[in-house]
């Protein structure tokens, strides 16, 4: 019978390389790689306080969603969303959609074949 070494595996999980903070961060374009460095940076002092690492691997998880669609998608193109995005947070329109009697009209003209 061996005895069994409580240090030689550990109960806490090491994170996966691509989704270490920084990994993370470099995965990131623009604003949201700022975004993502305040949330990280504020979840880290709150554990710091509280001893509870819940909002730090809240915040890692969220902007792995993000990171990864980015990389997905290409840093280029996702620029491009968050552009089109900020453009209509800006003037209320989307200048791409296509009027909404269009699409209904397509819809029925779909249909009625």
């Amino acid at each position: 019978m061996t005895a069994c070494d409580p240090f030689e595996s550990s109960p806490v999980p090491s994170l996966p390389p691509e989704t270490s903070p920084a990994a993370i961060r470099g995965a990131l374009v623009g604003a949201e790689r700022a975004e993502f460095e305040r949330s990280y940076r504020k979840a880290m002092a709150e554990a710091a306080e509280t001893l509870d690492l819940t909002r730090v691997l809240d915040v890692l998880r969220s902007y792995h969603r993000i990171a990864t669609l980015t990389q997905r998608q290409g840093p280029e193109a996702h620029r491009r969303m968050l552009d089109k995005v900020a453009e209509i947070e800006r003037t209320g329109r989307n200048p791409d959609a296509v009027p909404s009697d269009e699409v209904r009209t397509l819809i029925d003209q779909r249909l009625a074949r």
